[in-house]
């Protein structure tokens, strides 16, 4: 074998050695960014999921509560907020509204011993309560897998190829500040 041969060959197998890594690289990134959109589905559907079991718990409540229409109002507006949002910035916003808003709603049952004790009522309670613990799941999910992804995107030597295909930072689902404070029950 020629000299010429034998660099060329290794010319071309370093070639394909590299396009290899650099293919592993970028199917590593695609996946992950995939892994985002499907986790960030799962959220919306679980806010779907929520925004539709809405209407019917303050459909049970003006029954009985007509005259709190304000928190009622609020409730729906942030429903229709959460119905809206397209962004993750959006959705997050408006989750924690319509978080806000239902705790509100819970303060106000509290006065109401014949809503707390309807059985409609205790079965849509039961659906939220489920249905929030789903939202906390999937938004963890999400939380997990964008963590997976902007640090893929951070890192040696993954972060040139990132950089050069245009795989940009993916922003977390945050919850609001004092979500974990209990709303005050006062009669």
């Amino acid at each position: 074998m020629s000299k010429g041969l034998k660099i060329g060959i290794v010319i071309v197998v370093i070639v394909l050695l590299l396009g290899m890594f650099i293919g592993g690289r970028y199917n590593s990134l695609v996946s992950k960014e995939e892994a985002v959109d499907s986790a960030l589905a799962d959220i919306s559907v679980q806010l779907e999921r929520r925004a539709d079991l809405v209407p019917n718990l303050v459909n049970t409540v003006k029954g009985y509560a007509s005259h709190e229409s304000e928190v009622i109002d609020k409730v729906t507006t942030a429903r229709e907020k959460l119905a809206g949002a397209k962004t993750v910035d959006e959705m997050s916003s408006a989750n924690n509204e319509l978080t806000t808003a239902l705790n509100n709603l819970f303060v106000i049952v509290e006065n109401y011993p014949d809503l707390k004790s309807n059985e409609n009522f205790i079965n849509l309670q039961d659906e939220l309560a489920g249905t929030e613990n789903r939202i906390a799941v999937s938004r963890k999910d999400y939380n997990d897998a964008v963590n997976s992804y902007n640090a893929s995107i951070k890192k040696f030597p993954t972060n040139i190829l990132a950089n050069l295909f245009g795989f940009d930072k993916k922003e977390y689902f945050e919850t609001s500040e004092g979500k974990d404070e209990v709303p005050e029950v006062s009669f």
